[in-house]
């Protein structure tokens, strides 16, 4: 009897100690988590065909849409946007639909079959994902596709459009990275361990000597003393001389702060380098073992 007793007693504790929190005004959370799309299993890393009049990038062999663009890989999946650094893995929410998006028409994959693009012959070029990662951002800043013969498309009229510096994709969470960043170059100061430059001077020009009509004319006509006289000429050879050495060393030195400038630019782009062939070295590792299961 007391133990039932004492049952009773710890289920009515259980059923009001709950109602008890509601009424004091507790809070409960409710978390809601973000499906993520099922992973692509690849056989081997995909080749890419990019856009005509754009600078995206498609997976063409596969069903599903996969894009390349400002850096990143994109996928739309029931509804909503995911992105990732690698094709196959590493998929995140994106909040909306990408900018590049809308550049992108609803029937490229009909063109690309047949091979044609706005009624003209389209002999598009299949590149490999490591080529694009490592050259998509030279290839959108110096228009490379534009000048390859109009994306391979005979007879485009593309409209030009202003260069933009950059991906203009804003992420939902935005992470440094370094591509993303706007360069900032420090303007070339003068250093006060080198010799300022000096104004360049001229050789001084003595005014020939001119006959004075108060005094009786002379039978001979003398030339000015700085042309006759050597020591002169060559002073002022020596001078020319100091003035076009001193405006060489100038030139040098603007060109070693320069060069001393661009050295952690140079550093960062190899480091990136390094960075996506060891990426690239990675992706390939993980499709042997994919293959070899």
């Amino acid at each position: 009897m007391n133990k039932l007793f004492l049952g009773k007693i710890l289920l009515a504790l259980v059923f009001a100690l709950p109602a008890q929190a509601m009424a004091m005004g507790a809070r409960v959370d409710v978390g809601v988590s973000i499906p993520l799309p099922p992973p692509i299993v690849f056989s081997a890393p995909p080749e890419m065909v990019v856009i005509p009049e754009t600078n995206v990038y498609v997976v063409p062999d596969v069903d599903l849409d996969i894009f390349f663009y400002g850096g990143w890989w994109w996928r739309p999946w029931e509804g909503r946007w995911y992105r990732s650094e690698s094709y196959n893995s590493g998929w995140t929410h994106y909040q909306s639909v990408p900018s590049f998006y809308g550049e992108v028409p609803s029937r490229w994959r009909d063109d690309y079959r047949q091979r044609r693009w706005g009624g003209q012959p389209w002999n598009y070029h299949r590149i490999p994902q490591q080529e694009v990662r490592k050259n998509w951002n030279n290839w959108e800043r110096d228009r490379h596709w534009e000048k390859q013969n109009n994306w391979g498309v005979q007879g485009l009229r593309h409209q030009p459009r202003p260069h933009q510096p950059g991906p203009v994709i804003q992420p939902q969470q935005p992470r440094p990275q370094p591509h993303e960043k706007p360069e900032i170059r420090e303007p070339i100061r003068h250093n006060p361990t080198y010799p300022q430059p000096q104004p360049h001077k001229y050789p001084e020009v003595r005014e020939p000597i001119r006959h004075n009509p108060s005094y009786p004319q002379s039978r001979e006509i003398r030339q000015p003393y700085h042309q006759e006289s050597p020591e002169f000429r060559e002073q002022d050879r020596r001078r020319e001389s100091e003035l076009q050495s001193r405006e060489i060393q100038r030139q040098q030195r603007l060109q070693q702060q320069e060069r001393e400038v661009q050295q952690p630019d140079r550093r960062r782009e190899q480091q990136e380098n390094r960075r996506e062939d060891k990426q690239d070295r990675e992706d390939d590792k993980q499709d042997r073992r994919q293959r070899n299961r």
